[in-house]
């Protein structure tokens, strides 16, 4: 079964998205991916053979929009890898992101081992 994913990174964390994605092209390739933009130009750059959706960059709203995608039932899981280390001028949006999860009760990954648990335990169809 086919999923729709949000995928969002932090710019220091952009770089372990992509690594993961790489790692997990097989089974991601199979789903609808949706990224805010930055983070998916670097992941399609990393993992060419996975069509990536994308809205607007995290700051300029784009993690409002993948949140008003989550409350319509669009998206049935976040990889969200914050920088827990570097302010964010966007803070409420990203924590308006990651209510949202809470509250539609989506599964969220913010870290990769625990995207990486995802994967293992076939929640992503291997």
């Amino acid at each position: 079964m086919a999923l729709t994913l949000a995928l969002v990174a932090h710019d220091q964390k952009k770089a372990d998205m992509a690594d993961w994605v790489a790692r997990n092209h097989q089974v991601l390739r199979r789903h609808t991916i949706i990224s805010t933009a930055t983070t998916g130009r670097i992941v399609a750059e990393a993992a060419v053979d996975i069509k990536i959706q994308t809205v607007k960059s995290g700051p300029w709203g784009g993690d409002q929009q993948i949140g008003a995608m989550i409350a319509e039932g669009r998206i049935d899981a976040l990889i969200f890898f914050p920088d827990p280390l570097t302010p964010m001028p966007h803070d409420v949006d990203v924590k308006a992101l990651l209510r949202l999860a809470l509250v539609y009760d989506i599964p969220c990954a913010c870290n990769p081992s625990t995207a990486d648990l995802l994967v293992k335990a076939g929640l992503l169809g291997n």
